[in-house]
């Protein structure tokens, strides 16, 4: 039981340290957290909109998270940031903004259409955006917008599918907000491609054909000399 406590303890560790994370970078853009174990340390890699206010004045700010990270039993952090190149293709950002987006007065089926555009438009395969909660009554209930195509069982929806929540606090309660994007360089099992044939390759088949057929005649040539011949016998005798 020791090895399973101690891969249960470390994924809490884990959990615990994207949650304070995300709610301490929160203007920045927080676009999800890569933790690796290496000799040297233990590579905290964050991905943000906006990294210069996860940086700091002369680095002041990312020093603090640093040590703040030892706090939650990290051996020896070393913390990157990383900019993420399109905003629009980050699950994990694109609900942290629809999110803060309700929480401003959104109503929530424009918020979810907007979004839902936004992230077609810049090349996505499939998106799905669920809003849950006390969407316009006291009584929960939960809003899909679906556009393009979207895996839900098997591998392809655990490695193919990129998956974001973030929470937005409002009056009447707390809504979750989910999106689900597909990236556009992502190759799912059904998809196939035909390949275009060469003119060489179409020539080299054509000539196979012909050689074919002109088999195919002089066998037909033969079997009929090789009947008139046993006609010619048969009238001899």
């Amino acid at each position: 039981m020791a090895v399973e406590r101690k891969f249960v303890e470390d994924r809490v560790k884990k959990m615990n340290v994207k949650e304070w994370m995300h709610r301490e970078i929160r203007n920045a853009g927080f676009g999800g957290i890569d933790i690796t174990r290496t000799p040297l340390g233990t590579q905290v890699t964050l991905f943000v909109e906006r990294p210069g206010l996860v940086i700091g004045k002369g680095g002041r700010r990312i020093k603090a998270l640093t040590e703040k990270l030892k706090e939650f039993g990290i051996e020896n952090p070393q913390v990157n940031v990383e900019e993420i190149k399109k905003p629009e293709l980050n699950a994990q950002l694109m609900a942290s903004l629809l999110a803060r987006a309700l929480e401003r007065g959104w109503y929530f089926r424009k918020a979810g259409y907007r979004f839902l555009y936004r992230i077609m438009d810049a090349g996505a395969k499939g998106c799905e955006i669920i809003i849950s909660g006390k969407l316009t009554s006291e009584r929960a209930r939960t809003e899909k917008f679906l556009a393009g195509t979207m895996v839900h069982t098997g591998e392809p929806a655990c490695s193919m599918v990129k998956t974001g929540f973030d929470i937005a606090i409002k009056k009447l309660g707390v809504l979750g907000v989910t999106v689900k994007i597909i990236p556009p360089d992502v190759t799912l099992p059904d998809e196939f491609e035909v390949k275009d044939v060469k003119p060489s390759e179409t020539g080299e088949m054509g000539e196979a054909n012909e050689a074919e057929k002109s088999g195919e005649t002089v066998k037909e040539k033969e079997t009929g000399e090789a009947e008139e011949g046993k006609a010619e016998e048969k009238s001899g005798e």
